[in-house]
């Protein structure tokens, strides 16, 4: 569990960053419905949640810096034993208040908020900021009810980046324990990989075994592609029969992330099926490329560095070696590389998976990364990708992740 005070340090950080006479209003959100009598599991907004802590629908967060003065006011859906036989049960106000590191006074019942929104919205005196880059939709109704009022609100999420991009040790914490689970399900299933399982099968041991280690939301759809199925970079359903089942002499892909304490993990393993002929297996050849381009990358990841100088790196060390095998001229284009060369080689991490950023911003101490060099090559129907996790410090990165290349031992079918 993560101490309360670091929710109610985060919210006075931002406090900080707020000029005088403001007011900022962020939302837990709501529930989506997946059908007409049932909803989606909830996820709550992101930067609601890096101030709270709390996951769960209707809540209001309010923070107000009036003379040099901050107050941070909770509005949640107080008890109701009809509403909760029907829809589960909500948290008593004092247990809301220590998961968010607030005074229990400090949190109301939800029906309450109404009258200080309207407070708010007739106060000209104070400047509203809401969060524009939420999923949510009561931010964006809320900015057209004000600008109905004639009057402007500000957006909070450039000051919310800025917070979420440097990392504190407890969400590095986090996410190396989220790349602990992620590899450990790899782990155990990598067990059932040989010549005829399925995607499906390998799809659901890994989900299984994550959920196992009490990480029930995932950072994304796992992906779980046998042989040609990698070429689909998001293939996240996998099949049952067909090009869903592993055949000797193939590859799977895994791309798989466990959540911990709302942090995310982002992990991608290659796994032969069949042990190598020869050292002419096209397989080897390009786990050899893919393992110096890693080398390669984490090399280079440092404070000052950028997204564009990492990829450039990657496409000079990819065009030399694609060029070597006759795929492309010696002259390459990085058009040429890109043909092979297919996505980005990084991007942050954190409570999402892409993480909040600028991708042109320079690399500072406390970002977390995913790095994930991969190469695809039809003209030999393969192409995979090894991706880990990382953190930028000032002597360069430090994997929250094992790192493994892998296959760590090829897998013999």
């Amino acid at each position: 569990m993560v101490e309360p005070s670091v929710y109610r340090q985060n919210r006075e950080r931002f406090a900080a960053a707020l000029p005088d006479c403001t007011a900022a209003l962020l939302f837990s959100g709501e529930g989506k419905a997946m059908s007409r009598d049932s909803e989606y599991r909830f996820f709550a907004d992101r930067n609601f949640f890096y101030l709270t802590g709390l996951e769960n629908p209707g809540y209001v967060l309010v923070i107000e810096k009036i003379d040099g003065k901050v107050s941070a006011l909770l509005y949640a859906p107080a008890r109701d034993s009809m509403k909760e036989r029907w829809h589960g049960k909500r948290l008593d106000h004092t247990v809301i208040a220590e998961t968010a590191g607030l005074p229990a006074d400090d949190v109301f019942d939800l029906e309450k908020y109404e009258e200080k929104e309207f407070e708010l919205i007739r106060n000209t005196g104070i400047r509203i900021y809401l969060d524009r880059s939420s999923v949510m939709q009561k931010p964006f109704e809320l900015k057209k009810q004000i600008e109905k009022e004639g009057r402007k609100t500000c957006d909070l999420s450039e000051i919310m980046t800025s917070l979420r991009l440097i990392k504190q040790q407890y969400e590095t914490d986090a996410i190396r324990e989220a790349a602990r689970i992620t590899e450990e399900a790899i782990g155990e299933m990598k067990t059932m990989i040989r010549p005829g399982v399925s995607e499906y099968e390998l799809y659901l041991k890994l989900e299984y075994e994550m959920a196992k280690r009490s990480s029930m939301s995932f950072a994304f759809e796992t992906i779980v592609s046998c042989g040609k199925n990698a070429f689909y970079l998001h293939h996240s359903e996998p099949e049952k029969d067909g090009d869903g089942i592993a055949r000797e002499g193939s590859i799977i892909q895994v791309d798989v992330g466990a959540r911990s304490d709302g942090y995310c993990a982002d992990i991608s393993r290659v796994f032969f099926v069949g042990a190598p002929k020869d050292e002419d297996d096209k397989r080897l050849k390009l786990l050899g490329l893919i393992r110096a381009l890693r080398k390669a990358a984490f090399g280079f990841i440092e404070p000052g560095k950028t997204f564009a100088g990492l990829n450039s790196q990657m496409y000079d060390i990819a065009g030399k070696w694609l060029a070597g095998q006759g795929l492309i001229p010696d002259n390459f284009t990085e058009e040429d590389v890109r043909r092979y060369y297919w996505h980005n080689t990084s991007h942050y991490l954190g409570l999402d998976v892409h993480d909040v950023g600028p991708r042109d911003k320079e690399f500072e101490a406390g970002n977390c990364l995913a790095v994930e060099p991969g190469v695809y090559i039809p003209e030999w129907d393969i192409g995979f990708r090894i991706e880990d996790d990382c953190l930028v410090t000032e002597e360069g990165c430090l994997l929250l992740s094992s790192g493994k290349d892998s296959p760590e031992g090829i897998i013999v079918g």
